[in-house]
């Protein structure tokens, strides 16, 4: 298998690396790879900072390794390789009346990648995190591959599940499906006039899915505007067909500028009646809508972009307010903002989920909205929230102690899988998660 030196980045193209990467397409060949000692792995890089990339070192990426192993149709449980991507499993199944039990919000996310990150989805209040959906998994060690259950290894399970593919490379996985009617979403869109009026709704929804985009520009009595979408899956229906696109260039700067962002957000708010609306959708569309824009990171320009999204308890609403009042003021904002509420369910000791609201945005890659992400990362600690690794390029490791108080845990499981620490990524250095304090 060769090698091929590359320059690569996360989906957020902030930040890059320059080393080799190995792409092996059978397991005989991952395991020549491993011959010689343990080496990050990666998927689809759709994290969007550093988390997969190593500069200077190797990286193998797993998604052609992406067999479907297994299935039992009665009980729903599928074992897959670690590079079989989500949205093709919830292709495959969901005919069948079965979907992966939790979904990010792009459908190219790798099964090992789900793991490594513990992703939540549109139902976590109800279903928790995809870790909590992992029955056992196959995991090559330092001290050779092994089964890794909650049964078997409970510390290990955890360290791994959320835990940056630092406990060893994954190799497969058997996962728990979630029942499903069928292959369409029945979606009820209702507009949000503002912040209180969205949290209210939140609260309250029984849907099993449930997200919000949120007007990250919106200011005064309209601060905290949004579209709230509860689904539920069904069939027999016809849905509507988006059709699929593609960003073929680099948006300039003038794309993303606030009153061009602002225009849009009006309209978009506006697309959904006032008295709301019930729609049909095909599941990829309503669980991925930005995978029908291909390389949509391109809108942010040759600089790419940064992701903040934290979590705060309950109890800290109000600081998530101050949050989104600070964003709106800057004018920094794109109109990629979610707002979701989140049950208390996480399988992994530096897992992010906390029961509370997440709120994410993207800002395009500025020393403007570089500053601004660190007063808003400042507030997370403040209110006693996290940071989502999956979505971070910008924290300091000093930060990480408060919102993970798990981590010497974890660096002590880390420690027996991994003693040679030949797994850190950039992402794992930036942070000094492996560091002793």
């Amino acid at each position: 298998m060769s090698w091929k030196t590359t320059t690569y980045s996360g989906w957020g193209r902030a930040l890059t690396a320059t080393g080799e990467i190995a792409r092996p397409e059978r397991r005989r060949t991952l395991d020549a790879l491993l011959s010689d000692g343990l080496i990050p792995a990666c998927g689809m890089r759709r994290s969007y900072g550093d988390a997969a990339l190593n500069d200077g070192g190797r990286i193998i990426e797993m998604s052609r390794l992406d067999r479907m192993i297994a299935f039992d149709p009665a009980t729903g449980i599928l074992e897959v390789e670690a590079g079989a991507r989500i949205g093709e499993i919830a292709a495959a199944f969901a005919p069948r009346g079965w979907l992966p039990a939790v979904m990010p919000g792009t459908g190219f996310a790798t099964v090992g990648g789900c793991i490594a990150q513990d992703v939540h989805g549109k139902n976590h209040h109800l279903a928790g995190s995809f870790g909590q959906h992992v029955l056992s998994l196959r995991l090559r060690t330092a001290s050779g591959e092994r089964t890794v259950s909650p049964k078997s290894d409970k510390a290990l399970f955890r360290a791994t599940m959320g835990g940056l593919g630092q406990t060893g490379v994954i190799l497969s996985a058997r996962l728990q499906l979630l029942a499903c009617k069928g292959d369409v979403m029945v979606v009820t869109e209702r507009r949000m006039s503002g912040w209180e009026e969205f949290l209210s709704h939140l609260d309250g929804s029984t849907a099993t899915y449930t997200v919000g985009w949120i007007d990250a520009t919106a200011t005064g009595e309209g601060l905290g505007r949004g579209i709230l979408e509860e689904g539920e899956t069904g069939a027999g229906l016809t849905p509507r067909r988006v059709k699929t696109r593609a960003i073929p260039i680099n948006a300039p700067n003038f794309a993303l500028a606030a009153p061009v962002v602002r225009a849009f957000n009006n309209l978009y708010y506006s697309r959904v009646p006032a008295r709301g609306r019930t729609v049909v959708k095909p599941i990829g569309d309503f669980f991925f809508p930005l995978d029908k824009i291909h390389d949509w990171n391109r809108l942010y320009g040759k600089r790419g972009f940064h992701q903040f999204q934290c979590v705060v308890p309950i109890a800290e609403a109000p600081a998530l307010r101050s949050m989104l009042e600070a964003i709106a003021a800057s004018g920094l904002a794109s109109p990629l903002a979610v707002l979701k509420r989140m049950g208390p369910g996480r399988a992994g000791m530096l897992s992010f989920p906390m029961e509370g609201y997440t709120l994410a945005v993207d800002f395009p890659n500025r020393d403007a909205a570089r500053a601004l992400i660190s007063r808003l990362e400042a507030m997370t600690v403040a209110a006693g929230g996290r940071l989502y690794f999956a979505k971070d390029s910008l924290a300091r490791g000093a930060d990480v102690r408060a919102m993970y108080p798990e981590l010497d845990d974890w660096r002590a499981e880390v420690a027996k899988a991994d003693p040679e620490g030949r797994l850190q990524t950039d992402m794992v250095r930036r942070l000094k998660l492996r560091s002793e304090a």
